[in-house]
């Protein structure tokens, strides 16, 4: 029997299933349409209803763990892992090297192969596509390394946005912090991360990074934080940071 109540308040099942750290939201929608979901006696059949704390959920007959309290970590990602589930080229992953009593967490964002540093899991998706969106206006800085030298001015320049091969990126505050040999050290600082992108950036300058290290996300810092290191970031870090996001997340 499916469940008619999709518009009441509260939230969509799939996500209550996913926060009960059973599985990923996508897993908890097919969990629901081969019919191993039951609410209030029922069994639900579409991913399209909401439930309320009041609801009693089963699954395969029997409760769900309470939801669990949204968390944060802080992870020093190493060169070398691919940030994904699974690599379709059998690459090591950041996954395969998480500690297991982590449990299930998402990433907020990625890090490409090569490149290192800051990284933000969580245990709830949608925090983590919050934190992800531009108009948060979250700064994510990084430490690049090059090959070759630069023009201030063409670094300057970079404020005003700039287009690669037909692709625009936005403001982008990039400076010169020293020169070593042959190599020049650069802050960068953006508000929209994309692929690559600063690799691009830096090859359309002439440019080849061979470092590249993200030392914050938003107000979350890297530090000292030991490569391959996971740290949880305080409860009371999370409300002063997220306030009221925190509160909409976990009441649904």
């Amino acid at each position: 029997m499916g469940m008619t109540e999709t518009t009441k308040k509260g939230e969509r099942l799939a996500r209550r299933i996913a926060r009960a750290g059973v599985c990923s939201r996508r897993e908890a929608e097919r969990l629901i349409t081969d019919g191993r979901i039951m609410v209030n006696g029922r069994i639900v059949d579409t991913p399209a209803c909401n439930v309320t704390a009041d609801d009693e959920v089963l699954l395969d007959g029997e409760p769900l763990p309470l939801p669990e309290p949204v968390r944060l970590w802080r992870y020093h990602k190493p060169a070398g892992l691919v940030v994904t589930n699974r690599d379709e080229k059998g690459r090591p992953t950041i996954f395969d090297r998480l500690p297991p009593e982590l449990g299930r967490v998402v990433t907020v964002g990625r890090l490409d192969l090569n490149s290192e540093g800051l990284l933000l899991l969580t245990n709830d998706g949608r925090l983590a596509r919050e934190l992800e969106l531009p108009s948060r206006g979250w700064t994510r800085r990084y430490r690049v390394r090059a090959y070759g030298r630069v023009n201030p001015k063409a670094l300057e320049k970079l404020k005003e946005g700039v287009t690669v091969d037909g692709v625009h990126y936005g403001a982008i505050d990039a400076r010169i912090d020293r020169i070593q040999g042959a190599n020049t050290w650069m802050t960068f600082a953006l508000r929209e991360g994309r692929n690559r992108e600063i690799r691009r950036i830096c090859e359309h300058l002439g440019l080849k990074v061979n470092r590249l290290l993200r030392i914050s996300y938003g107000p979350f810092q890297l530090g000292d934080l030991k490569r391959g290191a996971v740290e949880e970031i305080p409860r009371k870090v999370l409300k002063e940071q997220l306030g009221r996001l925190l509160e909409h997340i976990e009441n649904g």
